[in-house]
């Protein structure tokens, strides 16, 4: 087989892919559509770690106070009792004395992942048998619990939801919308929409008799990505993740280059520590490798290379596009060039996650090793 036809062939399967999984994703998603309260209301806790005062904070903070929601409560899980989110949160529950809320300080060290050591005592103290695990840099709708109820179905173990990158403040921030949206959201609701579903740390809605029973919050421990575990923990109980109908907006603001590659590296070693397999071919996901192969196939053909280039990002890049624009998602004249800046970043991250080195998470140092279930039992033993 030639270059020509092989390098051509390849362009075209991962077009075709990278197509299908637009369709399926599009297939999967709805446009947020508000739902009513339900008329059966069970309680729910809403656990959310808190870390530093962030430019969302205000409006994050006021979305959690102002759910449409009866029966609820807040339950803020902070490290560190110096930290000036604090006061932020005591403003806000201040304003809104009616919903009932907690501010919880300390640090379980169960794992090493800072995020889930911060949530084992929100976990412990939710009264209700729904608990919502939340990162602060949500940005709730009014109808947040009721949208993650909706997916909740009989063989279900998890609920949660991907983040969609919104109001990016220049160029880098466009790149990290390129990643989250119709890159990562989209391939998590392709493979729901197949079966495939995997959990997301973001917003997740647990039965609490359910992973109490299946080893509590503390069984999350055994990946150092806590999303990681509940996919498998849901998986050995027999059950299966469903990702919520709309998927709930996180606001950006600007971001750096060294930030989007730094976070992109730690996700990525992340994924091919808990999930290796799947990991193998996360290369060719994107459009880059499609590119350069069409690139390659027309140098051998003696065709213009920046036509054969252009073809491959129209047939990609518009379907990428449409799809952000028919479910409600950013948009902007950037997001082509985004597109192709992450797409080429895409193989340079794969290749870097292979390699060894530090994990660090807002400075802490993080070990990634898998954790044996004495590990879990003896924390020391880590």
């Amino acid at each position: 087989m030639s270059i020509t036809v092989a390098t051509a062939g390849l362009s075209i399967l991962l077009t075709t892919v990278n197509l299908t999984t637009l369709s399926l994703a599009a297939m999967r998603l709805s446009r947020h559509e508000r739902l009513p309260v339900p008329r059966a209301i069970p309680p729910v806790s809403v656990v959310i770690p808190a870390r530093g005062v962030e430019r969302f904070s205000d409006e994050t903070l006021t979305s959690a106070f102002s759910l449409d929601y009866p029966d609820y409560e807040l339950i803020f899980c902070v490290a560190q009792d110096s930290d000036p989110i604090i006061q932020v949160i005591e403003r806000h529950m201040a304003a809104v004395p009616h919903i009932p809320a907690r501010i919880l300080t300390g640090d379980d060290r169960i794992s090493e992942n800072p995020k889930l050591n911060n949530c084992v005592k929100g976990w412990d103290a939710a009264r209700n048998d729904w608990v919502v695990l939340a990162d602060s840099n949500v940005l709730m709708p009014a109808d947040y619990i009721q949208q993650l109820f909706a997916s909740w179905e009989p063989d279900t173990g998890l609920v949660c939801s991907t983040p969609i990158g919104s109001r990016p403040d220049g160029f880098w921030a466009e790149v990290e919308c390129a990643f989250l949206n119709t890159l990562q959201a989209r391939w998590q609701y392709a493979g729901e929409s197949v079966g495939q579903g995997y959990a997301q740390g973001k917003s997740m809605l647990w039965n609490k008799p359910f992973l109490d029973g299946n080893g509590g919050i503390r069984a999350l421990a055994a990946e150092i990505a806590e999303d990681a575990a509940a996919t498998k923990l849901v998986r050995r109980a027999g059950r299966h993740v469903h990702l919520a109908n709309s998927p709930f907006e996180q606001p950006l603001g600007s971001r750096t280059a060294k930030e989007i590659w730094s976070r992109q590296i730690r996700w990525a070693r992340l994924r091919r520590v808990t999930f290796p397999a799947l990991y193998v071919p996360e290369i060719f996901i994107g459009s880059g490798v499609a590119i350069l192969s069409a690139m390659i196939a027309a140098t051998n053909a003696g065709v213009s290379v920046p036509a054969a280039a252009a073809a491959v990002m129209l047939v990609n890049y518009v379907p990428e596009m449409a799809l952000a624009a028919r479910k409600g998602w950013h948009t902007s004249p950037l997001q082509p060039v985004a597109m192709l800046a992450r797409d080429f970043m895409i193989p340079a991250v794969w290749m870097r996650g292979w390699l060894a080195g530090e994990i660090l998470w807002h400075g802490q140092s993080m070990d990634i090793r898998p954790k044996s279930q004495d590990e879990l039992d003896n924390p020391s033993l880590a």
